[in-house]
């Protein structure tokens, strides 16, 4: 129900983040700011989170519909609080713990909308901008907008980079109801004057501090610069930094905040492990781990290099695995995903590119082959497991000289790490 995933261009190091790989020590740890630049606090919404019918909402008999034909019965939390603001026309920043459904959160307002208002739009307009960091979650928010929408007229196309423009374009030119974009490309086919905005009239950022941690902020800023100051944004993630709380406040009118869960923490379904392992025997020990898993694992590897490399030493032992990563095109990432959730690949081994909105049911185990360097970074990368109330397990494997920074990670995340092993 929920969607997050993989990018439009090659991600960038976010401003004050320090270069991966050695000697980056307490790189992720908590940083005290000066009190000047305390980000204004956001006041909770008192919302009523209690699950209920979809068909209680008042929804239009064509959604509930495709509501119907992708098994959805009950609200989910998130889902509960979110669509009757998005409803009612609020601004919302919302909050949430991956995995909870927060896609059909703003989706199922976002169609409802067009269907009360179809006559108010203009030939050849688009009337909602949905912006995601990369082209996998865009790619599957589209999927769920097509299937809640499968029995309405309303038009929408992905617009993300790694093919060609000529299919965009037309789809821009045509001026479908909504976009779903990731920044860079859509900011190609704006220089190529390809995309009309002047209709937007609501906004949604998915995964948005994501977006501020790939450095895709200044061309976010562009597109909502072309936008009309009068819409209602919706802006969602999993984490919410200070950083993220001051730019949200910027963009959106008198928001209302909505936090289901913990702020910037797992999932509490999730069992949380680290294994002290040397460098020179992570390879030996993941193999063993992995001669029989126990359902589907995610790898995460912080390199691309690194991640192609560890797949291929897997393999070689036996083990039924494929990497995920930037370098690849989009039909091998299409396979890797594909493959991987149908059961052809036992492992995925892939980067943080695959850490937001990588949205497959029943993934057992997230092993960190190598630290996270965020706190941010572990609970997006252990999000893919524990999803809609699921048990999971993450492992993240520290060498001796990681300990320090194992506490630290306890201490800024809030969950306790057990301690499995030792060399």
């Amino acid at each position: 129900m929920n969607s997050n995933t993989t990018g439009s261009r090659r991600p960038r190091r976010g401003p004050g983040r320090p270069p991966r790989g050695r000697g980056r020590r307490n790189s992720w740890a908590p940083k005290t700011r000066p009190a000047s630049s305390t980000a204004p606090a956001l006041e909770s919404t008192v919302c009523d989170t209690t699950p209920l019918p979809f068909k209680a909402l008042g929804l239009d008999s064509r959604l509930l519909e495709g509501v119907r034909d992708l098994g959805f019965v009950e609200t989910r939390p998130i889902q509960s609080a979110v669509i009757p603001l998005a409803l009612s026309g609020s601004d919302v920043i919302a909050c949430a713990e991956t995995g909870t459904g927060k896609t059909c959160a703003f989706v199922v307002p976002i169609i409802q909308k067009l269907l009360n208002s179809r006559a108010e739009t203009p030939a050849g307009s688009s009337r909602v901008l949905i912006l995601a960091p990369t082209r996998e979650l865009a790619v599957q928010i589209e999927d769920e907008i097509h299937g809640l929408s499968y029995h309405t007229s309303i038009t929408s196309a992905p617009v993300y980079g790694g093919v060609e423009m000529g299919m965009q374009e037309r789809a821009l030119k045509a001026g479908v109801d909504i976009i779903v974009a990731t920044p860079g490309r859509l900011m190609d086919h704006m220089r190529q004057q390809n995309a009309d905005l002047s209709a937007i009239d609501l906004l949604v950022l998915d995964e948005a501090d994501r977006m501020m941690d790939m450095g895709f902020w200044p061309d976010v800023r562009r597109i909502i610069s072309a936008l009309p100051a009068v819409r209602q944004t919706l802006l969602f993630s999993a984490t919410m930094p200070d950083e993220m709380v001051r730019q949200a406040l910027e963009i959106a009118r008198e928001p209302r905040y909505v936090q289901v869960g913990h702020r910037s923490k797992p999932a509490r379904t999730i069992t949380h492990a680290a294994e002290v392992v040397n460098e020179s025997g992570k390879v030996e020990w993941l193999i063993s781990h992995l001669r029989r898993p126990a359902g589907p694992v995610l790898v995460f590897s912080r390199t691309k290099i690194g991640a192609e490399r560890l797949a291929r030493q897997l393999a070689s032992a036996g083990v039924r695995c494929v990497a995920l990563h930037a370098d690849r095109t989009q039909e091998q990432r299409r396979a890797a995903v594909e493959g991987f959730r149908g059961g052809k690949y036992n492992v995925l081994v892939a980067t943080d590119i695959a850490a937001r909105g990588l949205d497959i049911d029943g993934i057992h185990t997230v092993i960190n082959y190598e630290f996270p360097d965020s706190a941010d970074t572990y609970v997006h990368r252990v999000g893919r497991t524990g999803r809609a109330d699921e048990p999971g397990h993450a492992i993240t494997l520290i060498s001796p000289s990681e300990r320090q920074d194992l506490a630290q990670l306890e201490k800024a995340v809030g969950v306790n790490i057990e301690l499995k092993s030792d060399v």
